[in-house]
């Protein structure tokens, strides 16, 4: 996993979570289109659009949230609530609102991991994410 030595002006939770959510779509799409290359090779760029963007959809984001809510600690269920309650000014267009919602907690919990400095525990939890909607959604 990538790491950058960045160092942010404030505590994760003084963001706004729909900030720490943006950082955190951008780390799981980063994550999921680094594995499907290591695990598809072969795999064209459409093919592997295609299968990205089941792993970064709402839906799939959502499914994925459901599996690993039971393992998050206190402190990484109050990060994903705190995204997942956030006023959003935009409207899902390929999902319902209560996926949404837990899709946006779900990036702002691995914004926040990544903002606190716990690369180890965001990676684990984006490859626990990653192999529930291969399985939940048969991707590839």
């Amino acid at each position: 996993m990538i790491e950058l030595d960045i160092k942010f002006g404030r505590k994760p939770n003084e963001y706004n979570p729909l900030v720490a959510a943006y950082l955190g779509d951008t780390l799981y799409d980063l994550y999921v289109r680094s594995r499907l290359i290591a695990d598809e090779a072969a795999m064209n760029v459409n093919k592997l659009h295609t299968a990205a963007t089941k792993f970064v959809s709402a839906h799939g984001q959502s499914e994925a949230i459901g599996k690993l809510e039971p393992i998050l600690s206190e402190s990484e269920l109050a990060a994903y609530k705190h995204g997942r309650n956030a006023k959003s000014y935009t409207v899902p267009k390929n999902a319902d609102v209560g996926e949404y919602r837990r899709a946006t907690g779900f990036e702002a919990l691995l914004g926040t991991l990544y903002m606190s400095g716990e690369s180890e525990r965001l990676e684990e939890l984006m490859e626990l994410a990653y192999e529930t909607i291969i399985n939940a959604l048969e991707v590839k």
